[in-house]
């Protein structure tokens, strides 16, 4: 994880789905499969599914997997209140969520913590201090940010060493259609030796080819739970990225998805991409990617035509 002493492994399991479309049976048995596969790292948070994510993932470590098999990363700062997003940075509510999500997982600790989102209603120094105080607490082993821009990574790091304790990761939206975090972030994560853990390194579902001849009815772009979660990417720009990636898998025998996933991986700065799956079968798809090296070739012409 960046310059840390943290590893994990190359995919990380994503959980945003679990006890909303995916219900506990499939989650667990998609556990199993990551974990089988070599997986290590999950990734959930204290909003995920009113806090069904992380009950899911407490009950599996208490009946189905040891707890030294997993590294557990969960964040806060978003909570949803009479069903209004609600976004809250500040050291109480920060902390109350730590505690919160500790019971739900039945530890006393997670291995990574992060602030989920930047918020300029509450002082950064604030902020901070709350992953100063899990740290030094023992309730989390690591930090670090999420969704946050190279300077307000930077600033947050800078902040941090004072304390000594390092700022180990930043959880981004990071995938063939949408870069945005090349223009500063992931110089920043290089130069100032923190990790990069993409989410939606399938472009929200869409780098599957899943969209290519329509809606299926039983896709995200269809579902009540994120009905606008995928129709930013549902443009001609994206469909001739996805043009360029079917043709691609086809010549190397594999299935969009994993090169899609092989792309991210790869990309300096990158630790280990976020694959969520509503079923098993879509999440050995993305496991699959892992034994996948892109010739230069490839790499280069998805380069061009996302860029």
């Amino acid at each position: 994880m960046g310059t840390s002493g943290l590893s994990v492994s190359r995919l990380a399991l994503g959980t945003m789905t679990w006890g909303r479309s995916t219900d506990y049976e499939t989650a667990a048995e998609q556990l199993r499969t990551f974990l089988s596969s070599g997986g290590t790292l999950v990734d959930t948070a204290h909003g995920y599914s009113d806090g069904a994510a992380e009950e899911f993932l407490g009950r599996m470590i208490d009946e189905e997997v040891d707890r030294d098999d997993v590294i557990v990363c969960t964040k806060a700062g978003i909570s949803r209140r009479s069903g209004a997003r609600v976004v809250d940075t500040s050291r109480f509510s920060l902390l109350s969520q730590l505690d919160t999500s500790l019971e739900r997982l039945g530890t006393d600790h997670v291995d990574l913590w992060l602030v989920h989102t930047w918020s300029d209603e509450a002082p950064l120094t604030e902020t901070l201090s709350a992953l100063e105080w899990a740290v030094n607490t023992g309730r989390a082993r690591y930090v670090g940010v999420s969704n946050y821009s190279g300077w307000q990574s930077a600033r947050a790091l800078s902040l941090l060493e004072q304390a000594r304790v390092p700022l180990v990761a930043n959880e981004v939206e990071y995938s063939l259609v949408n870069r945005h975090a090349e223009h500063e972030l992931l110089g920043a994560a290089q130069s100032l030796g923190f990790g990069i853990l993409p989410w939606s390194p399938l472009g929200r579902g869409v780098l599957t080819g899943k969209y290519r001849h329509g809606i299926p009815a039983d896709s995200r772009a269809a579902s009540r739970d994120f009905p606008r979660f995928t129709a930013r990417y549902l443009d001609d720009r994206s469909a001739g990225v996805v043009e360029a990636l079917a043709i691609a898998a086809q010549g190397l025998g594999v299935t969009p998805a994993e090169v899609a996933l092989a792309w991210v991986r790869d990309r300096p700065g990158v630790v280990s991409p976020i694959v969520g799956a509503r079923t098993t079968s879509q999440l050995k798809t993305s496991l699959a990617s892992d034994g996948l090296d892109l010739p230069q070739e490839i790499v280069a012409a998805l380069d061009e035509v996302s860029a």
